[in-house]
């Protein structure tokens, strides 16, 4: 039996959470939490301007609430809440066809070429299905030049060191949610970052605003999120190393992906030998992961400190005594 954790919101960020939470007097200072949150958010992102808002969904309405239908998202590998929110707001959405999840960005130039409707923005999350990585850098130049906002839903990717990612070099907009189990670990919340002004004006905003004991531990958080970030990689680049069967063996990501013809029957065999307190498997196909008949194991929703070496070992050596379903 491998024993792990499910991810929390680290001790200083609950410890944060808590005092504010028992402060009678919270209201004397709750826009100073909100404002020094929202700067740590920019500093993150490199934007000029961030809200903190009560949820990444929220992020995504508000985005979508000001801008012009009709939106592009990729055909898989994308944020359910793109489609269901867009439903919501009654605007419409094109899918972009996709390599598993993966943009290629020569054939989005000649999509776009070809598109009849003309889109307002490319909704796309840091990974593809949380497994590979985007060609963040490539799309925003294409975007760039057909006058299209890149929106980046990074909220696996907080704190990439590399800055490949959540940068608002390579975005014009970049929204994320805080809630758990993400890169920056608070159970709600989100954010958005953007050099222009009046995504952030509306009155909508307003009433999405985080409270300041979210606020408190997203300061937190996002103080980790770089060694958070780091280990989560890693730790699924050691296990792609290590597999032979696995979508995107190459491609950075914060968990796995794995084939399989009968997805619910092996999710039961791992979960059977892994003990954590939450489930840690989703089954495919599924929109936000791969729309293939396959497993994911979510590497970061495990608490970062469980991610050893001799842990990810004991997994890989799981993996192959139950020798999955393969297509």
């Amino acid at each position: 039996m491998i024993k792990l954790k499910f991810r929390r919101p680290s001790p200083a960020a609950r410890k944060a959470m808590c005092d504010v939470a028992s402060n009678s007097k919270t209201y004397l200072y709750k826009y100073s939490l909100i404002s020094k949150a929202e700067e740590l958010v920019k500093k993150i992102t490199g934007h000029k301007y961030a809200r903190v808002v009560n949820s990444g969904d929220s992020a995504i309405m508000a985005v979508m609430n000001i801008l012009e239908e009709p939106f592009l998202i990729p055909d898989e590998g994308g944020w359910k809440g793109f489609i269901e929110i867009a439903k919501i707001l009654n605007k419409k959405i094109l899918k972009v066809p996709t390599n598993l999840g993966i943009i290629d960005p020569s054939f989005f130039e000649e999509y776009l070429d070809k598109l009849n409707d003309k889109p307002s923005a490319l909704f796309v999350t840091s990974f593809a299905g949380y497994t590979a990585e985007q060609p963040i850098k490539k799309l925003y130049k294409i975007c760039d030049k057909h006058d299209i906002l890149l929106v980046e839903d990074s909220s696996g990717s907080i704190g990439d060191p590399k800055r490949k990612l959540c940068n608002a070099s390579h975005s014009h907009i970049i929204v994320a949610s805080t809630g758990s189990p993400k890169i920056v670990n608070v159970g709600n919340g989100g954010f958005i970052s953007t050099n222009d002004k009046k995504i952030l004006k509306q009155y909508l905003i307003r009433m999405i605003r985080a409270d300041p004991i979210t606020c408190a531990g997203i300061i937190e958080e996002l103080k980790r999120a770089p060694d958070v970030f780091d280990k989560v990689v890693n730790a699924v680049a050691y296990l792609k190393k290590n597999i032979d069967n696995v979508f995107h063996k190459n491609k950075r990501g914060v968990n796995i992906i794995l084939p399989s013809d009968n997805p619910k029957k092996d999710r039961f065999k791992i979960k059977k030998h892994i003990n954590i307190e939450k489930n840690i498997i989703v089954t495919c196909p599924r929109y936000e992961r791969i729309n293939k008949k396959a497993i994911s194991i979510e590497i970061k929703n495990i608490e970062p400190k469980c991610l050893s070496k001799e842990n990810l070992d004991k997994i890989l050596d799981l993996l192959s005594k139950l020798q999955l379903s393969k297509e």
